[in-house]
């Protein structure tokens, strides 16, 4: 495989990247663009991203039309949907068990409307983070069936629930689990397990967000109603598609990959929202005071934030609560709370941060350091080590690993991985070795109890695990260029035009452009650790920037102090829409010394 050009000559940037053409032939991009009739960039970001002539059109318009499967490609799809159906025509109580997450939040959140479209309520339980864990247990079964559940459905957990899904069926209630997650050749004892990443599904709809799978078992059970005539008798049918704007947050807050059904889904969310027919939702967005059209980046890193707060320091049910209301009186008394739980939360991960930052710095000293970081301290709060853990990972680009110990030394821990390293697996491994209490989660991210003496043999059996991996990655790390403009080139328009090649996410990057040797006019902190910064090119044009979070670090600290001097800058373009006036902003991701300046 040849190596991929040297970006401007920037073998090592400030965050200690190269940086490199993302597109190897740059005649695919002219010929896309000539076919497309569309700018050149446009043409350079799909052929860099895979996109085939022949698909190009399709690609550019995803309809769901085009990418939804049949619901019954799914394992066990035809038996959740009729169970659901005995229940809905039974009259029994159904429960919904979902995860404290986003993705848990959204799921119970369609199940509710769905439901409550057809004139059932549903009983939604997201169980507490601290004192309830993850996923179903057996405790949360015995209340439901105590308040006369007959049916429960999991979603975005449930698949390894052995113990807790027996006793329900010790009970006498039925469970249907919808889920993601990886899991063995096991299955919990369930009425139906729809999960795309079973062993024996052959749907080839792993990359699905649990709120993807739920929405598919939705027009499921929609199907079965109507072939039963159920709309005959004067009923009116659901608009599934009202609730796609709840199927596209929970697919960019699970940062699944943004490839066919899923570019579908949120492509479909992201016109939905402009409707701000949720009410949740719409309040949400009031008080993070988004102004313009909700993108992407909006609900990964304002809306999706703002819900998880609930389920990280506060109460988990908050987030599922707030997208399921019409009451628009409640809805915005949620979403002041989420907010002001999310302020609780960014202070309390910045205190933690700190120590954090500390412990690694003294962990690496002066040499490469671990492969893998593992801080740990017992002042700090189970529900933010998961953020402590990505701040981590993204500020000495390795594996890391953040454990909140309790007073009686048991650990919560939560780790991220970079591309390349499988940590859910190594996590897993642990436990089997009993090095763990009990762990598990994928490749770019996990999940782990550990009793505090078996810190020290959990630092060295990643060590000895993943170093190979870990170094052979970091080694040829790189960082994706699309295209080199200036400032008078960042336009609306081009912006615009970009976007057509969009929703952006996991799998599907948002664009980088490099600014070649910009002068930083000026440079500022701002907000919770943010450098802005104006940049001017060479012909007078000035670019509003801003780098997130990147105070203190090696990048916001060369940001700060360049002010007056010429910087290669590289990062992703928006529009701002502040005070109703619509800009250019440039997000910040990496800055570099040009070369002939730094000889």
């Amino acid at each position: 495989m040849t190596a991929r050009g040297c970006f401007l000559g920037v073998e090592r940037s400030l965050t200690g990247k190269r940086w490199e053409e993302r597109l190897a032939d740059s005649r695919q991009g002219l010929a896309l663009s000539q076919q497309l009739g569309l700018p050149e960039v446009i043409g350079r970001v799909l052929a860099a991203r895979g996109v085939s002539s022949e698909e190009a059109e399709r690609f550019l318009t995803p309809t769901l039309r085009d990418y939804l499967p049949d619901p019954s490609a799914f394992m066990d799809m035809d038996r959740a949907a009729a169970r659901l159906l005995r229940a809905l025509e039974a009259g029994e109580k159904i429960a919904v068990f979902g995860d404290y997450d986003v993705d848990g939040a959204t799921s119970s959140a369609v199940l509710a409307r769905f439901f409550g479209a057809l004139g059932v309520e549903l009983q939604i339980y997201i169980p507490d983070r601290l004192f309830e864990g993850y996923g179903p247990n057996v405790e949360a079964m015995r209340k439901l069936a105590a308040a006369g559940a007959k049916l429960i459905v999991t979603v975005d957990c449930g698949s390894t629930s052995f113990d807790a899904l027996a006793e329900a069926k010790t009970l006498g209630v039925d469970v249907v689990v919808v889920d993601h997650h990886e899991l063995g050749e096991s299955l919990p004892e369930a009425v139906a397990v729809v999960n795309p990443n079973r062993q024996d599904d052959l749907s080839g709809l792993g990359h699905l967000a649990a709120v993807g799978v739920t929405f598919m078992t939705v027009i499921a059970v929609n199907r079965m109603l109507r072939s039963r005539g159920w709309y005959a008798a004067g009923r009116k049918e659901p608009d599934l598609l009202a609730w796609m704007d709840l199927v596209a947050l929970g697919t960019i807050c699970d940062v699944v990959p943004l490839l066919g059904l899923n570019r579908a889904f949120v492509s479909k969310g992201l016109i939905a929202l402009t409707r701000r027919g949720n009410r949740g939702l719409a309040a949400l967005a009031d008080v993070s005071r988004l102004g313009g059209p909700v993108t992407p980046y909006h609900l990964g890193f304002v809306i999706g934030p703002r819900i998880n707060a609930g389920g990280r320091i506060g109460d988990a049910a908050l987030g599922a609560r707030v997208l399921s209301s019409d009451d628009a009186g409640e809805c915005a008394m949620l979403a002041e709370e989420l907010n002001r739980l999310n302020g609780e939360r960014q202070a309390m991960e910045a205190a933690m941060l700190e120590e954090a930052m500390a412990e690694a710095d003294a962990e690496i000293g002066s040499g490469e350091g671990p492969p893998v970081l593992v801080t740990a301290s017992a002042r700090w709060h189970p529900g933010v080590v998961g953020l402590i853990a990505s701040r981590l990972k993204e500020r000495f680009q390795r594996p890391a690993i953040a454990i909140a110990f309790t007073a009686n030394g048991t650990g919560s821990g939560s780790g991220r991985s970079i591309v390349g390293v499988d940590l859910g697996l190594a996590i897993r491994t642990a436990v089997d070795r009993g090095i763990l209490v009990k762990g598990g989660g994928h490749a770019m991210a996990a999940g782990l109890t550990i009793a505090e003496p078996r810190l020290g043999d959990l630092r060295a059996y990643l060590a000895a695990t993943l170093a190979e991996r870990v170094w052979a990655t970091t080694e040829s790390h790189g960082l994706a260029i699309d295209a080199a403009l200036t400032a008078r080139g960042a336009t609306l328009d081009l912006i615009a035009a970009v976007d057509r090649a969009g929703p952006f996410g996991a799998g599907h990057p948002e664009p980088v452009y490099a600014f070649p040797s910009h002068r930083v006019d000026f440079a500022d902190t701002v907000g919770a650790g943010h450098v802005r910064m104006t940049l001017v090119s060479g012909d007078g044009t000035r670019l509003k920037a801003v780098a997130f979070r990147s105070a203190g670090s090696p990048l916001g600290d060369a940001l700060l102090a360049a002010r007056g001097q010429v910087l290669h800058i590289a990062g992703s373009l928006s529009i701002d829409h502040y005070q109703n006036r619509r800009t250019p902003s440039l997000r910040v991701i990496d800055a570099a010394i040009p070369p002939t300046i730094g000889t």
